[in-house]
């Protein structure tokens, strides 16, 4: 199957701005509204979320094609041909998912606690959390499952990629303007999480004039 650069573009442009896994989707708010107190953590958590997006997406990809698919080629399919009928693909899915995942955080958990204990200390519980964290396990829905059109392995990986810079860009944005907030002179009724919410909110909104520009 040819994959045209256009195609890879619009799933880019969707991902990232038009349905932006925090401010469009509104998944893993959390982490988002955790870790956003400082530029530097914003950063170090937007990364580990995109390594970890990205390499889920691939494997989870290879997963669902050659293990969970029911057909002649996959492994499932082949042992259990009603696999999918009776619902087991959900379940196995899902379990499976949560163990990529599981494994990549891990990974990354252990790099990151050798490379850099201060941004590892500075992200505390949040950083395991990536586990649980549902915006990675709605990318790998995204590229098997839930896709729109079946996908290939470059485009679900473009598109975990993706999705964890458009991630990214909303936690810098938010580190930036909570840096800024905590300067200011904010009501005291306002002050921490009410204002988190309500600057959340705001860029949610400035977001969604992104709507419309691709379909996908």
């Amino acid at each position: 199957m040819e994959i045209g650069l256009g195609n890879l573009f619009t799933i880019i442009i969707s991902v990232v701005f038009v349905n932006n896994f925090v401010l469009a989707r509104f998944l893993g708010l959390c982490p988002f509204l955790g870790v956003t107190q400082k530029t530097e953590s914003a950063m170090g958590m937007g990364m580990a979320v995109t390594f970890v997006m990205t390499l889920a997406s691939a494997v989870t990809w290879f997963i669902y094609n050659y293990l969970l698919l029911p057909g002649e080629h996959n492994l499932f399919g082949v042992l259990f041909p009603t696999i999918k009928e009776t619902g087991m693909i959900d379940v196995l899915k899902t379990i499976s998912y949560i163990l990529v995942i599981a494994t990549l955080v891990q990974l990354v958990e252990t790099v990151m606690r050798k490379t850099s204990p201060a941004l590892y200390e500075g992200l505390g519980i949040y950083l395991p959390l990536i586990t649980t964290n549902c915006a990675v396990l709605g990318v790998a829905l995204l590229g098997t499952t839930n896709a729109p059109a079946r996908l290939s392995l470059l485009e679900a990986s473009v598109q975990g990629f993706a999705a964890g810079i458009g991630f990214l860009i909303a936690m810098l944005l938010m580190s930036g303007i909570r840096e800024r907030l905590a300067v200011l002179n904010v009501p005291r009724s306002f002050q921490g999480v009410p204002i988190a919410f309500i600057s959340t909110a705001l860029m949610a909104l400035a977001f969604m004039g992104f709507s419309g520009m691709v379909s996908w």
